[in-house]
């Protein structure tokens, strides 16, 4: 009996050690646990928390926090490259701003301080001050026009809409201008109507700013073309020409807000770095999706994808 007794007595001492140890050991896990924790939030580092353990309720909780934890990463890395984003957009604005401003306050300054101007010269000088204004009230209606977007603040109905005849009808409000640069059209635009799931406003838009892109970069390559396909379930519009094109390197930052190439800072090309970015924006904002291809002097497409809906 007195056997018995101590056997279990000593069994019971061994589990209160064992669990009492055990107890420490999860108490120092977790008490690395948040010290970790604490230090990856403080600097911000994409550590995960890695601990060996043969706890399943610890190892479930690792999983959840290293879960959370690369979402935040995902999170605070969009939100640097959202930060930097925006502050070269305001200082390319600062500097759009500031040349056309300079322009005029110089213009203005002239036909104050020159009294004896020749109304041919004042009347110069008013056309400069008239096409810079226009040059900021362009400029700051684009940068609206972006707010308003990425904000939700528009109201883009989704709708059936005839893909063939809106191309058809932007093409052609570009053709005095196609004409004036001596440039040849190649327009495959199938007979039969082809519908899709989107909006006539916002496409008409996104159309406008891709073919004056191409007019506006692919001049060198003489030609400018448009083309319109569909398959069972996608229908597809191709604004291409054959000009410098854009280097492979650049390709996936040209959707960013005011990112330009460098001659496109050059005003000779009207660029305000914003247009595409509107550009996928109202794609996206018809459920569809953009993409760029790009050979330098062989061919540049831009290929905007939208659901088909059929008759």
């Amino acid at each position: 009996m007195i056997l018995f007794l101590t056997t279990v007595i000593l069994i019971l001492i061994t589990i209160i050690i064992f669990q009492v140890k055990r107890k420490r050991e999860q108490n120092v896990t977790l008490q690395y646990i948040h010290t970790k924790l604490q230090a990856i939030i403080n600097e911000q580092t994409n550590e995960k928390i890695l601990v060996a353990t043969s706890n399943q309720e610890l190892q479930t909780l690792l999983t959840t926090i290293n879960a959370l934890l690369e979402d935040t990463h995902k999170i605070l890395a969009k939100h640097r490259k959202t930060e930097s984003s925006m502050k070269k957009m305001l200082a390319n604005i600062s500097h759009d701003l500031k040349t056309p401003l300079t322009v005029v306050l110089g213009y203005t300054e002239m036909l104050q301080l020159q009294h004896s101007v020749s109304d041919a010269e004042r009347n110069r000088l008013l056309a400069g001050i008239h096409v810079k204004t226009e040059e900021v009230l362009k400029l700051i209606h684009t940068f609206f026009d972006l707010a308003k977007i990425e904000a939700g603040d528009t109201d883009y109905p989704i709708t059936k809409v005839n893909v063939n005849e809106i191309c058809r009808k932007n093409i052609l409000s570009f053709y005095d201008m196609v004409m004036s640069v001596g440039l040849q059209i190649d327009i495959h635009i199938p007979e039969t109507p082809i519908y899709a799931l989107g909006n006539e406003e916002a496409l008409d838009r996104v159309l406008n700013n891709l073919i004056a892109n191409a007019i506006a970069y692919g001049a060198e390559g003489r030609v400018l073309g448009l083309t319109v396909r569909a398959d069972t379930s996608d229908v597809y519009i191709d604004v291409w020409d054959c000009g410098k094109g854009i280097e492979e390197y650049h390709i996936d930052s040209v959707f960013e807000r005011m990112y330009t190439l460098e001659d496109s800072r050059n005003k000779t090309f009207q660029g305000s770095g914003l247009g595409l970015t509107i550009t996928k924006r109202l794609v996206e904002i018809m459920n569809g999706t953009i993409q760029l291809t790009s050979i330098p002097y062989e061919k540049t497409v831009f290929t905007i994808s939208l659901k088909r809906m059929m008759y």
